[in-house]
């Protein structure tokens, strides 16, 4: 009866022009499987895979990983079809996903904070030129950024943010948003690394970036970006009481950020495997006590 009634349900949203994608259900054949929701992004890539490694370590559960796009996650937990996502980006870039369903999941808790989103610049771009969002507007420096901002997945909160702090502060006549992926981006900036070019990107923190480059974040006077963010684990209802040890752990899962840019750093110079375990064998104390209780 009650998987007649959420395909009842899902033909009904279907009907109403909702977007549905099929992930096959979260509740697996066996309730030894978990699954979760991912995206490509750096950080969350990390956390996400972390927490698969210390579940099947640690606990007598399978976790399945299914990567998806933001918008979809949001839908595949409020609708049971996905576990959980461990990239909940509140209380601003997410604003619009989370006023839509956060009556529809349950917050597991926060697991890193003091994140920023915002617009990066090299270094080597004079500030004295270029260091407020507001200096966009300026003729000569539209020029050098050849009239672009690079952006990322287009679905995801900063470029909802940055497609509305391109109006706030009037460049949509002076500048394109360009939509691609997160290693778009960061390629991007590579090539303009190397030449020493003018560029401009949507960026965050935390993210292994920071580590390889010298960048800074544009001045926000309008504070359209957002302040500072949590990312929080966002289980489909009903989770806590089905996987009350997973719910205790992930609920006590909380990293530092200065932690975590690093061990991104390192996924990247290495592999999130190698990260992973360097991680896990470097931080053992902070590890047990996200399982303390859980058993």
């Amino acid at each position: 009866m009650k998987h007649r009634l959420k395909s009842v349900l899902s033909a009904a949203l279907v009907g109403a022009g909702v977007v549905m994608t099929s992930f096959g259900s979260a509740q697996a054949a066996s309730d030894k499987t978990v699954t979760i929701g991912w995206t490509a992004w750096s950080d969350a890539e990390f956390v996400t895979k972390l927490a698969k490694t210390l579940i099947e370590q640690r606990t007598d559960y399978n976790v399945k990983l299914k990567m998806s796009a933001i918008g979809v996650q949001y839908q595949g937990v409020a609708n049971g079809d996905l576990d959980l996502m461990m990239m909940a980006w509140l209380p601003d870039t997410h604003a619009d996903y989370w006023k839509k369903f956060k009556g529809q999941v349950e917050d597991l808790g926060t697991l890193y904070d003091n994140a920023q989103l915002g617009w990066v610049v090299p270094d080597y771009v004079p500030a004295d030129q270029l260091s407020s969002i507001s200096d966009l507007k300026k003729s000569e420096v539209a020029s050098k950024l050849g009239g672009k901002i690079q952006g990322i997945d287009p679905g995801a909160g900063l470029m909802q943010l940055s497609e509305k702090t391109m109006k706030a502060y009037g460049l949509d006549d002076q500048y394109r948003l360009v939509s691609a992926s997160g290693a778009a981006m960061t390629a991007a900036l590579a090539r303009a690394e190397k030449k020493k070019e003018w560029i401009v990107v949507t960026g965050w923190t935390p993210h292994w970036m920071f580590g390889k480059w010298h960048l800074r974040f544009l001045k926000d006077p309008k504070g359209t970006l957002g302040s500072a963010q949590h990312i929080d684990v966002v289980a489909r209802q009903g989770f806590k009481q089905d996987y009350p040890q997973l719910a205790s752990v992930l609920s006590n899962m909380h990293i530092p950020l200065e932690q975590l840019q690093a061990a991104m750093y390192q996924a990247r110079q290495t592999s999130y495997k190698k990260a992973i375990k360097q991680f896990i064998d470097e931080h053992p104390d902070e590890v047990d006590s996200w399982f303390a209780g859980s058993q």
